[in-house]
C-alpha cells in the first residue's frame, strides 16, 4: 500500500470534476482527504493505546483473586 502523502499527491494531479454526456462526477477536495487521513490515524492510535492499556492491566491480580 502506498503512503498517504503519495496518495494525496496523486489525487492532486487528477481533475476535480469530469462531465460526459450530461453526467458530472466530482472528486472530494484535498482538504477532505487530508482530514479523513488524520481521522484514520487518530483511530489507529486510539486503538493501539487502548490495547496497550488493556495489556498493562490484564497482568494485575486483585487482592485475594488467586
Amino acid at each position: 500500500m502506498s503512503e498517504p502523502a503519495d496518495q494525496l499527491a496523486a489525487e492532486a494531479l487528477k481533475a476535480a470534476s469530469v462531465s460526459n454526456d450530461g453526467v458530472t462526477v466530482s472528486r472530494r477536495s484535498l482538504t477532505e482527504l487530508m482530514e479523513y487521513e488524520r481521522h484514520l490515524a487518530g483511530k489507529a492510535a486510539a486503538a493501539d493505546m487502548a490495547s496497550t492499556v488493556k495489556n498493562m492491566f490484564s497482568v494485575f491480580v486483585p487482592p485475594g483473586g488467586h
